[in-house]
């Protein structure tokens, strides 16, 4: 592990479709921006992700990890990947010495035991491990049971990792993507009964324990000082019935552009570096952790493609006085611009305030100020049509960069889309 302040050890922590309410801040807490699953890849990459890509993760992409790696640091993985699942595109063969956990999501445990499933129509999903420089291999069936015991599981990994990184004088990069609060949200078995609200609040109860179980081990073996710590969920809550969570004030769920998808928690805590007991209503964006982390570990951000990720290095040493370096960005679903985001304001070009429920394209987009109107119900784009102007240049820069920089070609997508038939991004 490192004790260099310039080269600071880092532990990034990601909760899956964990809504904005549910958790009571200590640290330094900001918004962040989530959307199905490219906000997964973005955590990992410095530029936001189109739509459609076979299996995930682009090979021509780098991610934090392999950047961190040419700077020295250990890396593991323990957790949701959901970025690729064939050899080439696994954790292991992207940036980290090593992973545990699970390829894709966590919905396939459900067919395991369904009527009328048998793995010559749909194969087993597994938990796998793997080291770089090797193919990663299955460690067990991906079941109900499993679904119950896998955080458990993924801390018990983390924390054996941790320990080991003490006895070396490299700093790491832990990226530990939590199971909770994906459906089917199902808590351990020794937790399930406690809350007496059933198995979603019995789940944000084991969730806190076992992030609790993290901390708690990094401050027993010494290494609280030099440690970054990030806490992020990468959705909004889930909208399915009976595992629908709620974003508090906010409207929606994840999968529409409403303010309860975009808003969710960010937490960050870096002793003597980071304040205690802030909270701002800045902007944070998913793709910001890149680009932060590389500004906080001196390597650096590539400088040979565009980086859609600011660093927020000043804002979050002194939130009281300091401003977000990010005035908005613009929400998609899939290919589709649904919102535009500027400060508090929010366009709506695409008006879907549940999941399969749309309108389709607004032939007069909707207006709302987020903080005054939590819950977007009142359009007053007729009384403030002087927003679209800085939300007309945040799409043009953008749409001008992706002209300027058209994505290379993936020398894996024809093999993929020949070989795959279908990939389940939920």
């Amino acid at each position: 592990m490192s004790r260099d302040p310039n080269r600071p050890n880092v532990v990034l922590i990601l909760a899956d479709n964990l809504g904005w309410e549910r958790l009571r801040f200590h640290p330094v807490r900001a918004d962040d921006r989530p959307a199905p699953d490219p906000d997964r890849l973005s955590t990992i990459r410095p530029r936001g992700v189109p739509a459609g890509f076979p299996q995930g993760l682009a090979s021509w992409e780098k991610t934090l990890a392999e950047c961190l790696k040419e700077n020295d640091y250990a890396t593991a993985h323990h957790g949701k990947w959901h970025l690729g699942d064939v050899p080439g595109r696994c954790p292991s063969d992207r940036g980290f010495d090593e992973w545990f956990g699970i390829p894709r999501t966590t919905d396939e445990t459900q067919f395991t035991s369904a009527i009328g499933y048998t793995p010559e129509v749909a194969e087993l999903p597994y938990i796998m491990k793997g080291v770089a420089g090797q193919n990663s291999e299955n460690v067990r069936v991906y079941d109900l049971e499993a679904r119950r015991l896998i955080d458990e599981m993924l801390v018990e990994k983390s924390k054996d990792w941790l320990s080991r990184q003490v006895a070396t004088e490299r700093p790491f990069f832990l990226y530990h993507p939590l199971v909770h609060l994906h459906f089917p949200t199902l808590p351990h078995k020794d937790v399930a009964g406690t809350t007496k609200q059933g198995d979603v609040a019995d789940s944000m109860a084991e969730m806190d324990y076992r992030v609790g179980e993290l901390l708690d081990h990094i401050d027993s073996i010494g290494i609280r000082e030099n440690t970054v710590v990030i806490f992020a969920s990468d959705n909004g809550p889930e909208f399915r019935e009976p595992y629908r969570g709620t974003a508090g004030p906010w409207s929606g769920t994840y999968h529409t552009a409403m303010e309860g998808s975009l808003r969710v928690p960010f937490i960050i805590r870096w002793p003597g570096h980071v304040p205690e007991g802030v909270t701002s209503n800045e902007i944070v964006h998913v793709t910001d952790i890149f680009t932060t982390i590389l500004s906080i570990t001196k390597p650096g951000v590539p400088n040979d493609r565009p980086i859609d990720g600011i660093d927020q290095t000043n804002f979050f040493k002194n939130p009281i006085n300091e401003k977000s370096e990010r005035l908005g960005f613009l929400f998609y679903i899939k290919e589709e611009l649904r919102a535009i985001k500027w400060k508090d304001w929010k366009l709506h070009l695409v008006w879907e305030p549940k999941v399969n429920q749309s309108s389709g394209r607004l032939e007069s987009p909707c207006l709302f100020n987020t903080i005054r109107d939590p819950k977007e119900e009142s359009d007053i784009l007729s009384l403030n049509t002087w927003v679209l102007q800085p939300m007309t240049k945040l799409r043009t820069e953008f749409q001008r960069s992706l002209a300027n920089d058209p994505a290379p070609p993936d020398p894996l997508k024809d093999f993929l889309c020949s070989n795959i038939d279908v990939d389940i991004l939920w």
